[in-house]
Formats: structure tokens, sequence, C-alpha cells
């Protein structure tokens, strides 16, 4: 039922420039006596406005599906970046083990002992308001808890006996953290993916 509400809103969002009534970003298509209109009146242009208008006359119900763009890009993207540099940080972090681990858990201890709103909110202040900004501000406080995830898997897959054997026959380590460790932390990955998409 959730991919299926994820699927919908995706096709909205692709597809707002053929559902939407108007191109809330047009300027051209507003018209300053539309503005406030309840929901169900028609516009100008004769389109029908369901949720209304605001008080420049832009439909709420295209406001809402172009809108759909940005926060399906923003969250798509935040949760790849964090991800990605998660799964690369607690995969280093759990196969090596030694200095490389300590180090790794004592910055990521850093990183969750600030709130990751404020996190969030003092890098988007820092590297400035764009698009691109915005997904590395909310990819950041992603980072450790995928990495604190992947590295406890990690800890396990690594004394599994077909990475001893992949050892034995002569396979380096990043190999076997590639071939044979990555793949099995895909499944508590989606699960938190997911989680970390919505929120």
């Amino acid at each position: 039922a959730g991919l299926s509400l994820l699927a919908l809103l995706l096709l909205l969002a692709l597809a707002a420039g053929v559902i939407a009534p108007q191109n809330p970003y047009d300027l051209a298509q507003l018209d300053i006596t539309d503005g406030r209109l309840p929901p169900g009146e028609r516009l100008a242009s004769g389109a029908l406005a369901l949720l209304g208008t605001d008080d420049q006359g832009r439909d709420i119900l295209s406001a809402l599906i172009y809108g759909a763009r940005i926060s399906l890009l923003v969250s798509i993207g935040a949760t790849t970046l964090g991800s990605g540099i998660g799964v690369f940080v607690g995969l280093l972090s759990g196969y090596f083990g030694g200095w490389i681990d300590l180090l790794v858990q004592r910055v990521i201890d850093i990183m969750q002992s600030l709130p990751s709103l404020v996190t969030a909110l003092v890098m988007a202040a820092s590297l400035g308001p764009s698009m691109p900004n915005t997904i590395i501000a909310i990819a950041i406080p992603l980072i450790p808890t995928v990495a604190r995830i992947i590295r406890s898997n990690t800890l396990q897959l690594r004394e599994m006996p077909y990475v001893e054997a992949a050892r034995a026959v002569g396979m380096g380590d990043i190999s076997i953290a590639l071939r044979h460790v990555l793949p099995n932390t895909i499944a508590p990955l989606i699960v938190l993916a997911t989680a970390q998409l919505g929120s």
C-alpha cells in the first residue's frame, strides 16, 4: 500500500505539466482577480480550482502537485547521498576494524551527539540556499545512523564461513567486502532508507 501511494505521488509529480490545472511558476497564467477563491470555483482561464486559490491567484492543487517534484527530488537525493556515504563508512569501519573503526566511531559519536535538525539547519545556513545544498544539509545527519547499522551487520558477516572461504582462496579484503559482505547488508539498508525517505 505504501509503495502504491509513493508510485502515485511520483506519477503525479512527473506528470505535473499535464495534470495540474495551472503552472504556479508561470506568471503569465496568474490573474490577480482569481485571488482567494474558495474550493470548487473556476479560474478566469476556465480551469476548476478544486482546492481554491491563494491571495495571488495561484491554484493550490497545482502548487501541491508541482511542489511534489521538489519534495521527492530532495528526499530521494538526500536519502541516496546519506545512505551511500553511510554504507561506505560503515563497511570500512566494520570490515577493517582496528584504528580505522575506532576513529570512524568517534566521528560518528560526535555527529550523533548533535541534534539532526540543528545540524541540518547549520549546514543549510553555511552552504547557502540552493537545491544541491539542501540535499547535502539533509543527507549529513543521515550518515551516522546508516553507518552504525551497516557496521553492526558487517561485524557479524565478516565472521561467516563464506567470508573465511573467500579469504582461504586468496581473495583480497576489498573484493570480499564488496562482493560478499556488502550485498548481505542490503536488506536492513532498504528498510532504513525507506523510513528515512519519509522523514
